[in-house]
């Protein structure tokens, strides 16, 4: 249960209408609460201060319209504008890299302020009366000293919600061409999947792969999708309570259909479990980023992947994205790699989840990338520095042996699409890669020094 209401939360605020919906009721809401305090006057100590000249109802009326029609307006606007930004971002980036644009607080926030301050115009702007108009009730009729009624306190909250607008549509303004260069959207990305890495896995310089495996009968799917979350708690629980023991045999991220196994099952029958394991998992038509670091690392990929494509042809936008997969990759290099899930030894606990190395992460992030980059004297020459970066910072020999071998590979391929000059630099850079790795294997304590 408590799986599924954090998957609906991080959805509800990730969908583009929610904080406009929310901020509309909040809206009303102020309005009213407004209105209210002019009608039992308190704002009769607007009437001391000097510099606030009192309205007339003609004169708010025709105010607060204005505002109602230039925010109506100007979040149209603003709708508009994301949209063509998602589209920029779509045909230049990825369809993948969508959500993050949509999902982005600044816009969603730009337009709900519009939306809010349009719905608090509206409903302030019903309560105003001219001279000419009679009451709409004897109640109204004996709170009010004099003909027509204008909601002072309420015209000057108005007037602070225009200013609050126009430092908005500064900040969006600014923020639309911000976002969608390529170079933040990298940073974005790149941030993002350093916080996921720090969150899986915790535990730093403590060098140990992901636990193996254990053996036993399959537990499958009955739905088709993406598996989005996984409540490892729950399962810790259901382990204990049938003493049962479970190997997780899809990851995060994974799509499974019905009939594919979700883990292995040992200790107990995995028929009279199924029902229970299967609510731990929350599946959907898409990946999402959480506890999946390896869908962040797949879009910096994919944006690497495209720029050194013959269409667009940007090796340095995939050089960007290598640094950031470097940084990644060095970050996964020193931690361990064991997932603690019920604060016990890893290898004592009931649930294993799909054991992920370092070898796995490698392959997904450089592994992915390494034929595209082949092909690029710029590129595979970062690609070479990135690796050496990654290494620098780690204690593991098996783990710089990986590194090395990426190296080797990348190697290999560009001997097969470069030649001449490109291809000596590339030799020659291989050649100080290799002796900056023997030190490094020295400093580890690898047999290969």
């Amino acid at each position: 249960m408590f799986i599924e209401l954090k998957y609906f939360w991080g959805r509800l605020n990730a969908n583009y209408w929610f904080w406009p919906a929310l901020f509309s009721i909040t809206g009303a809401i102020l309005a009213l609460a407004m209105i209210w305090l002019d009608r039992n006057g308190f704002a009769e100590w607007l009437n001391d201060v000097r510099w606030i000249v009192p309205a007339r109802p003609s004169g708010a009326a025709n105010m607060l319209g204005v505002m109602a029609s230039s925010m109506i307006g100007v979040a149209s606007t603003v709708f508009s504008i994301t949209i063509a930004a998602v589209a920029y971002a779509s045909g230049n980036y990825g369809p993948r890299l969508l959500t993050n644009f949509m999902e982005d607080r600044g816009n969603q926030l730009s337009l709900a302020t519009f939306i809010g301050s349009f719905v608090y115009a509206l409903v302030v702007l019903r309560s105003v009366r001219t001279e000419e108009e009679t009451a709409s009730s004897l109640a109204d009729a004996a709170t009010t000293a004099m003909p027509g009624f204008t909601p002072q306190l309420s015209l000057l909250v108005a007037y602070l919600l225009m200013a609050l607008c126009v430092g908005v549509l500064v900040f969006f303004l600014n923020h639309i061409p911000s976002s969608i260069r390529i170079n933040k959207v990298l940073e974005g990305i790149g941030v993002r999947l350093l916080e996921a890495i720090r969150e899986t896995y915790p535990v730093e310089d403590t060098l140990r792969d992901a636990v193996r495996p254990k053996d036993g009968r399959d537990l499958v799917s009955q739905h088709t999708g993406y598996i989005q979350l996984i409540d490892f708690a729950e399962l810790q629980d259901l382990a204990q309570e049938h003493e049962a023991m479970f190997s997780l045999t899809a990851r995060t991220g994974d799509f499974v259909h019905r009939d594919l196994p979700l883990m292995k099952v040992s200790g107990v029958d995995p028929d009279a479990i199924a029902d229970a394991v299967r609510r731990c998992y929350t599946l959907g038509p898409t990946r999402t980023p959480e506890q999946d670091p390896q869908f962040l690392m797949d879009e910096l990929v994919e944006i690497g992947l495209r720029a050194l494509s013959p269409g667009i042809n940007d090796p340095f936008t995939a050089i960007t994205a290598l640094h950031w997969l470097g940084a990644a990759t060095a970050e996964i290099g020193r931690r361990d790699l064991r997932k603690d899930l019920s604060g016990d030894e890893a290898e004592d606990s009931r649930v294993t989840p799909c054991p992920d190395d370092f070898a796995h992460f490698a392959q997904r992030g450089f592994g992915s990338i390494r034929s595209a980059a082949a092909t690029s004297p710029n590129a595979a020459v970062v690609m070479l520095e990135s690796i050496e970066n990654a290494a620098r910072p780690i204690q593991h020999p098996r783990r710089i042996q990986v590194l090395r071998e990426e190296a080797e590979k990348l190697v290999v391929q560009a001997r097969l699409a470069l030649s001449g000059p490109d291809l000596e630099t590339l030799e020659g850079r291989f050649t100080e890669f290799t002796g900056a790795m023997l030190s490094m294997d020295v400093r580890a304590g690898s047999p290969a020094a």
